[in-house]
């Protein structure tokens, strides 16, 4: 008897298994706190990881998810990587309607197959097999089931309790088994106020947790959102053992097994370099000479074959061929400044627009870019060893202000690349201008930039004319019936300087009122955004990058035209930016604007946002500010 029902209980507990994850495929069963604000919702997402050997990881998924929208289609995230190490052993997915029911079963051979970079990439070994389904209608669930084995495991997968933006998860679980004698490194971050629970240091759960929306100025996502991070202590990378137990030892290994013997040059390229540096003592110089011989010589083209796409080309290579990826070319860059007598070294960073850096605690794998890094008494010098154009030195707006892997013969070290103050990325705009009589304008405008303001500014001298025509027509989109006449452009390397030097003309930019004529006097650096309004801002704000913007408009009108009335000066100073304009009459028919507006880098409360939206707020409204004109009779 007893067995018997010991029987159906088993029965019983895994039919209501079955039934139990039957509800998951439909989409009425979610609940619908989980609803709000979500694009797609994880209903079940189960990763394990089998740790047998240090060259040896399973990996196992089971994922449910159900889309809400088209927006949520990619949060599907039926993509997978593989390469040489790294091998699909199965991949399945069902399709379900928003009842439950099963529309469609898609085996492997169904998922279509590509390279895994972009068609910059010269060659690869690195592919991606990725779900191409087109919904009939919305919402659907999707059923993954997936096994990878890697035996190249320089990365270990790890685990984000909350995908990304507008996306729920109902039900996640994340468990590495070690039966093997490795030692694994795991390290979590923002777990707090989310529903996740720690059944053992390898095992968590996590459920009923809401979106996360974006919200104007929030930082990035990976820095607030949970993560948990995991690592071999010792690893492979196609077939070359690594050990990681801190930063100096993976900079070790990466130095001793991923750059050693790349750096040998042709003798013929080493007495060019040594015959172009002749007579130069210093350094610095020295290492201008060699930068400009590198862009004049070579182009950037990515490269992802070797050791998982992490060793660099041999130097000779780079230098036969006349291309490279990051690594490439700041490996070639090192063997030329070595023959020359400067020492720098090969870095691994974080590269991108938004400042990401590398984990000072959490010595793994980490990093999409390589620069190199020379050093320079306090401060050291960074050289974005792809561009053809960057001044000597110059990295901001893309790894400016970040901590970066550089890799010495000792070992590994995390240093901080230059930041640039607000006072460095300074926009200077003059400008002399014409108002006639009809509401049209003619002018001449200067515009200088340094620092991040360069970066953003001097890319426009490499467009077509027609493309710069519509760089200016964006830029100053607030005027009507604009038309540049004619644009010059300056390009001071040395100073890391950019100039713009524009002509416009504009028709009816003065809007007529009887007798009256109304001109907005900041004709060419208005701000005309104020940030969202939230009624319970949830994140904290960042100003990522402090500048400072100083502009002189002299502003000339006809001589049938005289001044009526004339905004007052207004200064506001608040600890997030600083704003200040003033409208001095120079004579009957010619005034001076002058204004500048700032804002200060800076990690700010969500408590202060509605005090920082005000002074944006009241940025643009005085932006607005309107001078008025008489027309004589």
């Amino acid at each position: 008897m007893t067995t018997k029902i010991l029987s159906f209980l088993g029965v019983f507990f895994i039919a209501s298994i079955v039934y139990s994850q039957q509800e998951l495929y439909s989409a009425l069963s979610i609940p619908s706190e989980l609803k709000s604000k979500a694009n797609a919702v994880v209903r079940y997402n189960d990763q394990k990881i089998e740790v047998k050997a240090y060259n040896e990881i399973l990996f196992t998924q089971k994922r449910i998810v159900t889309v809400l929208s088209k927006a949520g289609n990619s949060d599907v995230d039926a993509i997978f990587h593989y390469e040489r190490g790294v091998e699909i052993k199965n991949l399945e997915v069902k399709i379900f309607d928003a009842y439950g029911k099963e529309l469609k079963k898609i085996k492997e051979k169904d998922f279509q197959d590509v390279s895994a970079v972009s068609g910059g990439t010269l060659y690869s070994d690195s592919r991606i097999k990725y779900l191409d389904y087109t919904p009939v209608s919305y919402p659907y669930t999707v059923l993954l089931d997936v096994e990878i084995e890697y035996n190249s495991t320089a990365f270990l997968p790890g685990w984000r309790p909350i995908e990304g933006y507008y996306v729920s998860t109902e039900n996640s679980e994340y468990e590495i088994v070690n039966s093997s004698e490795v030692e694994i490194k795991i390290k979590t971050e923002n777990f707090e106020n989310y529903n996740i629970i720690k059944l053992n240091d390898f095992h968590y759960k996590a459920s009923g947790l809401m979106s996360l929306k974006p919200e104007a100025y929030s930082p990035g996502f990976k820095t607030f959102a949970p993560v948990l991070k995991a690592a071999l202590v010792e690893f492979d990378m196609v077939g070359v053992k690594g050990v990681n137990n801190n930063w100096l030892e993976f900079g070790k290994w990466t130095y001793d097994k991923l750059l050693t013997g790349t750096d040998p040059l042709p003798e013929n390229v080493k007495q060019e370099i040594k015959a172009l540096t002749n007579g130069v003592d210093d350094k610095i110089e020295k290492a201008k000479i060699v930068y400009k011989y590198v862009q004049d010589k070579t182009r950037y083209i990515s490269v992802q074959v070797g050791i998982g796409g992490w060793k660099p080309m041999l130097a000779s290579d780079v230098d036969r061929l006349g291309y490279g990826d990051c690594k490439g070319l700041s490996n070639y860059t090192r063997s030329l400044l070595k023959e020359v007598g400067v020492e720098s070294y090969y870095a691994l960073i974080y590269g991108g627009r938004g400042i990401l850096n590398i984990d000072r605690e959490f010595s793994a794998q980490q990093g999409n870019h390589a620069v190199l890094y020379i050093p320079n008494n306090d401060s050291g010098i960074w050289l974005e060893c792809t561009s053809q154009t960057n001044p000597f030195g110059f990295i901001a707006g893309f790894t400016d202000d970040r901590d970066a892997l550089i890799v010495t013969p000792e070992g590994g070290e995390i240093i901080h690349t230059t930041a640039y103050s607000k006072e460095e990325s300074k926009q200077v705009t003059n400008a002399k201008v014409k108002i006639f009589n009809d509401g049209s304008l003619k002018g001449e405008v200067a515009i200088e930039t340094q620092g991040y303001q360069y970066a953003l500014h001097e890319g426009v001298q490499n467009k077509d004319p027609r493309d710069q025509d519509l760089y200016f027509k964006n830029y100053w989109d607030y005027v009507n019936n604009l038309s540049i006449d004619e644009m010059e452009f300056e390009n001071d390397k040395d100073s890391i300087l950019f100039t713009e030097n524009i002509k416009v003309s504009a028709q009816n930019y003065a809007s007529k009122t009887g007798n009256l004529l109304l001109v907005n006097p900041n004709i060419f650096n208005r701000v005309t955004h104020i940030p969202t309004r939230y009624r319970n801002r949830t994140l904290d704000f960042e100003i990522e990058r402090g500048f400072v913007d100083t502009d002189e408009f002299i502003i000339e009108i006809d001589e049938s035209l005289s001044f009526e009335a004339i905004p007052e000066a207004v200064t506001i100073d608040t600890k997030y930016g600083f704003y200040q304009f003033s409208i001095t009459k120079l004579n009957d028919h010619e005034i001076l604007y002058q204004r500048t507006y700032s804002l200060n880098k800076g990690n700010y409360p969500k408590e202060e946002y509605d005090k920082f939206r005000d002074f944006k707020a009241s940025v643009v409204k005085n932006d607005k500010a309107k001078l008025a004109l008489t027309l004589k009779l």
